[in-house]
This record gives structure tokens, C-alpha cells and sequence, in this order.
């Protein structure tokens, strides 16, 4: 893998206490308190970040393709993601699904959005070949 060629932005955290702790960024704009899935504790988890940051950059990938095909996306473009955490024997592993909502685009069209927005989303790229991925138009 090679190195960036110009680094874009640094996201930096701290994090404490593992799933039962707390994160928060350096800026503060991210300052949560963290608990393990479905402890019913207060707190999010670690595949609800991750289902969270992968729909919006998904998203914002989606805008990208969209206009170089021309289009707007609508506004009612939706993506709601799933991120199972699971087992293969006792190794602990993610799959992820994200159905994505394009409203009054043709079905060719959305498809084609989609297609790249996986192609050149850096989540999709860090997911590719390592975990289950589906993605579909609802």
C-alpha cells in the first residue's frame, strides 16, 4: 500500500475504557460515552460509528458520482447501514449492508451512481475483501 500523496484532514481521538469507555475527539466536536451492543447501557458502540461514518461518506461519494453524470442527487436520498458483529469460529468479524433510498432517479442511473460511489468511497475501499458487504436501491 502506498503512503497519501497529500493528507486532506486528520481526525484524531482518544479513547478510554474500550467499549465500556469513552472517546472524544481532539476538536471536540465528537465526545461520546461507549458501551457494548446491546448492553442497554448509555453510550453508542464502535459498528454504530461505523455505520454512521460509512453512510455519510458513502453519501458524500454518491454526490461526486452524481455529478459526473450530470445529475443532483434528491433531496430524500437516504442510506440506512447495518453492521453485524459476529463470529467465524472465535474470531470476531463485521459485515455491513447499506440500502440506499434515490428517489425519482431512474434505476440505471441510480445504479450507476451507486457502482462508483463503492468504487472510490474510502470506507468501501477499507471494507473491500476484508468483510460482507451488500449494497442495494430500496
Amino acid at each position: 500500500m502506498n503512503a497519501l500523496d497529500t493528507v486532506l484532514y486528520t481526525a484524531k481521538t482518544h479513547t478510554i475504557g474500550g467499549r465500556e469507555g469513552h472517546a472524544r475527539s481532539d476538536d471536540g466536536q465528537l465526545d461520546v460515552a461507549l458501551s457494548p451492543p446491546g448492553s442497554r447501557r448509555p453510550g453508542t458502540n464502535p459498528e454504530q460509528l461505523f455505520a454512521a461514518g460509512w453512510s455519510a461518506c458513502f453519501e458524500g461519494a454518491m454526490g461526486i458520482a452524481a455529478r459526473k453524470l450530470g445529475v443532483a442527487l434528491p433531496s430524500g436520498t437516504a442510506i440506512d447501514a447495518e453492521v453485524d458483529l459476529g463470529k467465524v469460529g472465535e474470531e470476531y468479524q463485521l459485515q455491513a449492508r447499506l440500502a440506499i433510498s434515490l428517489p425519482g432517479v431512474p434505476p440505471a442511473q441510480a445504479q450507476a451512481i451507486v457502482d462508483e460511489a463503492h468504487r472510490t468511497c474510502p470506507y468501501s475501499k477499507l471494507s473491500r475483501g476484508n468483510i460482507e458487504v451488500r449494497i442495494r436501491l430500496v
